[in-house]
């Protein structure tokens, strides 16, 4: 080690270090770093002085500015509450059809009903309500339970399809291929003749193939789905007479449906939201699709 020296450049002495010629300056820390540092340190010691900051076992030092978020978020809560409270009031006085003849309310119901489709019904039908497979459009005429009336889609919010709720809608079809009720040759004319029941063009060349599916149809399924194919709203049976499918309307899809069955599900929200909320979603729902 070599000895300690002044440097003639910056005037700051060396470590007396040197490698290869190259000596080392003892460069002090500079002032601003010294003044940053006490302030940190000082805005640290009043910080811990005037706001919440050090655990207590089951407490805290509370501050001399006596500062609690808990209270100002409660706080805020009941202000919101408060304001909510006129037109919540009156949405819970009024059944859907006169909420959605009342423009003011309804301004309200595309707000509201917005950020509770958002929170709680997106994730399965989508931001635009226009679901996907296996969830529904929200947006069309086609309904599987009371054709989109007010007070069946409220309910069906409430309790659900399937779910653990005591009084769940309940809706299942059976696996005619998986559990030997119907042979291969039959699933595939019953296809056919569900493709022709809502587009007749989709099995042409197959008469003879359609014709042995009706009779099949008839025995096996037009009890659920009537003779007709236009389904049961009451039962949550499906229309297959029009183009509206849930698992989709090809070939494959619908053999998948014949062969597997179906049995889908949706959570209930009676108990997450309240009696206003299911209703003010049913109103939202409804307004999608502009039905009257």
């Amino acid at each position: 080690m070599a000895v300690r020296e002044r440097d003639p450049v910056s005037g700051h002495m060396t470590t007396g270090h040197e490698w290869n010629g190259i000596k080392e300056l003892n460069t002090p820390v500079p002032r601003v770093a010294w003044l940053f540092f006490i302030a940190t340190a000082l805005f640290a010691v009043l910080f811990w002085i005037l706001m919440p900051a050090w655990p207590l076992g089951t407490h805290y030092t509370r501050g001399l500015l006596g500062v609690d978020q808990k209270h100002d978020v409660a706080r805020k809560l009941d202000a919101s509450a408060a304001r909510k409270a006129g037109w919540a009031n009156r949405i819970a006085a009024l059944d859907v059809p006169a909420i959605r003849a009342d423009p003011a309310l309804m301004a309200i119901v595309r707000e509201d009903g917005h950020r509770l489709f958002g929170d709680n019904c997106a994730a399965c039908h989508g931001v635009t309500a226009k679901g996907g497979k296996g969830f529904p459009d929200l947006t069309d005429a086609d309904w599987l339970w009371g054709n989109g009336d007010a007070q069946a889609v409220t309910h069906t919010i409430a309790v659900g399809v399937n779910s653990d709720a005591p009084d769940a809608r309940v809706s299942q079809m059976l696996a005619f291929g998986r559990d030997g009720i119907l042979d291969n040759d039959a699933i595939l004319a019953v296809t056919d003749y569900v493709l022709a029941l809502s587009d007749p063009a989709a099995a042409r060349g197959r008469a003879a193939s359609v014709k042995a599916g009706a009779r099949i149809f008839a025995d096996n399924c037009a009890a659920c789905h009537g003779p007709d194919g236009h389904g049961n709203p009451e039962l949550g049976i499906p229309n297959l007479s029009d183009r509206h499918w849930l698992y989709g309307g090809d070939a494959q899809s619908v053999y998948t449906s014949i062969y597997g069955g179906r049995q889908g599900v949706m959570p209930a929200w009676g108990e997450r939201l309240s009696p206003v909320e299911r209703k003010i979603l049913t109103a939202y729902v409804l307004d999608l699709g502009g039905r009257p």
